[in-house]
């Protein structure tokens, strides 16, 4: 009977926002598979939130991340390095648009707040594998988070649109640039689900509504739906697949018109 093993295996989890998060699904995945984890949260006004997961984890490593503030992202790779010496896998679920603008049409939104997004959302991917890099010298695996408004129209969704597409573009990127190192380069599209993230989405409830009607599985998906698939693309299941956007959304990205 074959199972998930990841005993030894090293990764770090940015992203942890509360309990619901998607990254908080992963990194108990990960952590059940047997894998060491190093947990950030991004200031001390998260940190209450984070720190009794992280304990749960048995996470060695636990440092503030706001990879818009000079050097927290440095060291963390720094205490990653000093106490590891290597890395296998990173998960990266860390996305942000100033309110005024995520809520505000894209043909509004400001430079400021569009750089901020970018900078946040997309930036700090290509950021943490340039940091990764030396330390993933065995090969390794990275999984980011996207959502189907990259790809299509999705009302309210506003200048994540963009830049969530910008993320998709990275990753291919990466994907290429890093291979031949074997690390692998992935995102997971995740369906809607209702998360700290999602809240500052206007008329994000009529968001859930038509995704449960939408989709072909008729249901929303839930957080472990998305630690799943992470665990398989972190283990040697997913060795063969780089540069993709794998959709967890219960199928509501293939439907076009649908007639009922």
């Amino acid at each position: 009977m074959e199972v998930f093993d990841l005993n030894g295996r090293k990764g770090l989890i940015a992203g942890i926002a509360n309990e619901h998060s998607l990254a908080y699904a992963a990194a108990r995945r990960l952590r059940s598979a047997g894998a060491d984890l190093a947990i950030t949260y991004l200031n001390d006004k998260a940190k209450p939130f984070v720190e009794p997961l992280a304990r749960d984890l048995a996470a060695p490593i636990f440092l503030p991340c706001d990879v818009a503030a000079p050097g927290q992202l440095d060291a963390v790779f720094d205490a990653i390095r000093a106490q590891w010496g290597r890395l296998d896998f990173l998960f990266h679920a860390i996305a942000f648009a100033p309110k005024a603008d995520l809520q505000g049409r894209l043909t509004d939104c400001s430079a400021e707040g569009f750089a901020q997004a970018m900078l946040i959302s997309c930036h700090s991917l290509i950021r943490m594998c340039h940091l990764a890099e030396p330390l993933m010298d065995e090969g390794g695996s990275v999984i980011t988070l996207s959502y189907y408004g990259a790809e299509k129209v999705v009302d309210h969704y506003n200048v994540m649109g963009p830049v969530k597409a910008a993320l998709e573009s990275a990753v291919r990127y990466l994907a290429h640039e890093l291979g031949g190192k074997r690390i692998r380069v992935n995102a997971i599209s995740a369906g809607a689900v209702k998360t700290r993230a999602a809240s500052g989405i206007a008329h994000f409830d009529d968001l859930l509504d038509e995704s449960a009607k939408a989709a072909p599985l008729h249901r929303l998906i839930e957080p472990d739906d998305v630690g799943r698939m992470a665990l398989a693309l972190m283990s040697e299941y997913g060795a063969g697949v780089t540069g993709e956007v794998l959709y967890v959304d219960a199928g509501m990205h293939i439907e076009g018109m649908v007639l009922r």
